[in-house]
């Protein structure tokens, strides 16, 4: 092989450069792009041998198993699922979700925002006070999905654009997933790696000492020159059709005596025309119906409230004998006088649903959930016509119009995030202090060392349960498990990595091009390396990736290891220059209306301000 390449090393290097390019562009989910890393590694060495007893090959390529250790590929290749890292995420999605169960995050929400009113300042400083020190403590990227209700709603009753506050609670979110090894299932991988390179793992409180000076820095950034540089996307309005701009494709129309449509059920109606239309309301006389609108039968001199354009309007007219109403404007508060409660809100597509690759005309959407989708917004882009056939994605904002119940259903459905605040009567507030103690009590004895944080996290997820906070049957729907397949499937290839000497091949181009540069800037260096690839690729994936190469580097310069470790765990959990790197930000990317270049003009600044904060603490607090 050129430059003294094994073989082995181009396959594994091969494998990585198909890897980022399916994570950056995904055309399938990341946990599959994981699995197929995971088998792509696991076939190789059988069938390269296969190839060599052939003579097609001059001998097989090892990449995962490592005889001398008595290591086999099969035991290397599926450790990612016996990690304690993979386990000990695993169990924190579930003590996660027995907090969130309680609603405690949502009664220091409510609480906090009566003091805000209309001060755009007071409302970030609010949310980003909030969210940080709880993202400390429960995965970050469930904080954002628990607090996202209370920030929109905020932002409506402060009659601010959420725009200006839902890129902060993403970064906040970040940020404060520092200040403790369970804030971020990175942190957690990123420990585990450095306990197998270098036999020290990470501390409860590690690092918190520099993730409260990157959170206060972080938070003066938000409140001045983030401020100044997030953009107003999302103008205020009082009326969420105003907001989707739906004026013109909302409208009523009265259904003649002559209609075609007389004596049809609406589902018939719907099914067999071949315009763009949807059926939003029925007005019979002094009556308003919503959903489910399906078997009721089409009278003469209904009244439809419909969404479409106004050249299907023409058409319609036409062809099914329905007339337009001159002179009405379909608002919100119309599309509500059915019902006594809020039916019209914006929903947000959530990482994991089973609606992420599928559209609205593949998940039967009207029928499944007894509700109408009047537009979808996917960052700055909206769709008000021919929504049927778009795939949806992670971050998607969906405006929906349906009963009450049906709202409710959705609010407790996993697949969605309801960006309006919903009273819950399921959360079990009596088991707060039951829930906050079992957290604290994971927290404290694993501070103190006296059980492993992946026993002590395992033990929590268990008392969830026998407690009542959670019911045995939520667990499972309590862990993301596109995170865990995700890191099972990466983890193999920082050992094939590794194993084939392609992380010290990575480390000699860092040190050799940072020859003129000393061990703070080679440190600076590494930190911006690893924030851009984690920009492009899954954090998990950039933490696997990067690990060896920063032990492999520290190694050659003769340095303290540990600290390049620690630099490449701040960068790849600090992904703020586009909605791709990180969770947190595709969550906020429908809601907030936001351009992919809104993350590059608000995030760049504060990575910059990150890489020099960061490895000045590093070298102050740990030394090199």
């Amino acid at each position: 092989m050129p430059f003294g390449i094994s073989a082995a090393t181009a396959f594994v290097f091969l494998v990585i450069v198909v890897a980022l390019i399916l994570f950056a562009t995904e055309p399938v989910p990341v946990d599959i792009t994981a699995i197929g890393i995971l088998i792509a590694l696991l076939v190789v060495e059988p069938l390269s041998s296969a190839a060599a007893d052939l003579g097609l090959l001059a001998e097989g390529l090892v990449v995962l198993s490592d005889p001398a250790e008595s290591v086999s590929m099969t035991d290397a290749g599926l450790s990612g699922f016996a990690s304690s890292a993979t386990l000990t995420v695993l169990a924190m999605f579930i003590l996660s979700d027995g907090v969130q169960r309680t609603g405690v995050v949502q009664i220091l929400g409510s609480r906090i925002a009566g003091f805000t009113r209309e001060s755009e300042g007071r409302q970030l400083g609010a949310i980003v006070g909030l969210v940080s020190p709880i993202s400390g403590f429960i995965n970050n990227t469930a904080a954002v999905a628990i607090l996202l209700p209370m920030v929109t709603d905020l932002a409506h009753e402060g009659k601010t654009s959420p725009s200006k506050l839902l890129i902060p609670l993403s970064y906040a979110s970040m940020f404060g997933g520092m200040l403790t090894l369970i804030g971020t299932s990175t942190n957690i991988l990123a420990s585990e790696l450095s306990g197998r390179l270098i036999g020290r793992t990470f501390t409860m409180f590690e690092f918190t000492k520099l993730g409260i000076v990157v959170s206060i820095v972080g938070t003066i950034y938000l409140l001045t020159i983030g401020r100044w540089l997030t953009p107003e996307r999302i103008p205020f309005a009082e009326d969420l059709t105003a907001e989707f701009e739906m004026g013109e494709y909302l409208t009523e129309v009265v259904v003649r005596e002559d209609s075609p449509l007389v004596g049809q059920t609406v589902r018939d109606a719907l099914r067999e025309t071949e315009f763009d239309i949807d059926i939003v309301q029925l007005i019979r006389g002094d009556t308003a119906f919503t959903e489910p609108l399906d078997p009721k039968t089409i009278r003469a001199g209904d009244v439809f409230a419909v969404r479409t354009d106004r050249d299907t309007l023409v058409a319609l007219s036409d062809s099914e004998g329905l007339d337009l109403l001159p002179e009405v404007e379909v608002d919100e508060d119309e599309l509500e006088a059915a019902n006594e409660r809020d039916n019209l809100v914006e929903v947000v597509i959530a990482p994991g649903s089973n609606l992420v690759g599928e559209t609205l005309r593949t998940t039967n959407f009207r029928q499944r959930y007894d509700a109408t989708v009047l537009a979808l917004r996917r960052g700055q882009e909206l769709f008000r016509q021919r929504m049927d056939d778009v795939q949806l994605r992670v971050g998607d904002t969906l405006l929906i119009q349906g009963p009450p119940d049906s709202i409710e259903r959705l609010n407790v459905n996993r697949d969605f995030i309801v960006a309006q605040e919903i009273d819950r009567p399921d959360y079990r507030r009596s088991k707060i202090p039951v829930a906050v103690g079992i957290v604290a009590g994971v927290v404290g004895v694993a501070a103190i060392g006296l059980i492993p944080i992946v026993v002590a996290a395992l033990a929590g997820a268990l008392a969830m349960v026998l407690t009542g906070c959670l019911k045995p049957t939520e667990i499972y729907d309590a862990v993301q498990w596109d995170v865990i397949f995700l890191l099972a499937g990466v983890i193999p290839l920082g050992i094939a990595l590794e194993n084939t000497g392609g992380a010290d091949l990575v480390a000699d181009l860092v040190v050799g091009s940072a020859v003129f540069l000393p061990p703070l800037g080679v440190l600076a260096m590494l930190y911006l390396v690893t924030a851009l690839l984690t920009n492009i690729i899954s954090n998990n994936a950039s933490v696997v990736l990067m690990v060896p190469v920063a032990v492999e580097a520290a190694q050659q310069l003769g340095v303290n290891t540990f600290s390049f470790i620690l630099a490449v765990t701040f960068a790849a959990s600090t992904a703020f220059m586009t909605p791709i790197g990180y969770q947190t930000n595709l969550f906020v990317y429908g809601p907030g209306g936001y351009r992919f270049s809104d993350y590059l003009r608000v995030g760049t600044p504060l990575q910059l301000v990150f890489a020099v904060v960061t490895t000045l603490g590093i070298s102050f607090f740990w030394g090199l």
